[in-house]
């Protein structure tokens, strides 16, 4: 499913305009965004957890000619689903 089927879907259920339902869609994945970028958790309950997940700093070895590098920590999206989720796609 793209955004736009998304939208559509949207648009059918809620009774809204396409304009509206693009406009709704676009708030919700933009309050998403900004509350990851504050690195603070957002829960959907019975859907799944939102949150910025960090990788620590590690080596690495080139397998052509065996130079180490280390590469920096970094913070990357999660999702994690909830039980009501996981228990309708089982």
């Amino acid at each position: 499913m793209t955004k736009a089927d998304l939208v559509a879907q949207v648009t059918k259920k809620a009774g809204l305009t396409s304009k509206a339902a693009k406009a709704a869609v676009g708030a919700v994945f933009g309050s998403i965004t900004d509350a990851l970028k504050r690195s603070e958790k957002v829960v959907v309950t019975s859907f799944g957890t939102f949150m910025v997940r960090k990788r620590a700093s590690r080596k690495w070895r080139n397998p052509q000619h065996g130079a180490e590098i280390q590469i920096p920590s970094t913070k990357t999206p999660g999702f994690t689903a909830g039980k009501s989720l996981k228990r309708i796609i089982k």
